[in-house]
């Protein structure tokens, strides 16, 4: 299991919310593959969903310098 960066679990911090989103994009990814491996689909959708959110929100905040 990872660690949490530090910096995401600090709200006040400078890029914690980008960090974490890619925590969580890495977790719900690792998660959905383990959903599919044991016949979970709807799960793993569900988690892929989630991926791709945290994703997209680690993209924006880079982009706009959250």
């Amino acid at each position: 299991m990872r660690n949490q960066p530090v910096s995401a679990s600090l709200p006040g911090h400078p890029g914690a919310r980008s960090e974490a989103a890619q925590y969580v994009a890495e977790l719900t990814g690792d998660l959905a593959v383990l959903a599919r491996r044991h016949g979970l689909t709807t799960l793993g959708y569900i988690l892929d969903m989630a991926r791709l959110e945290a994703e997209n929100e680690t993209r924006l905040g880079r982009g706009n310098g959250r």
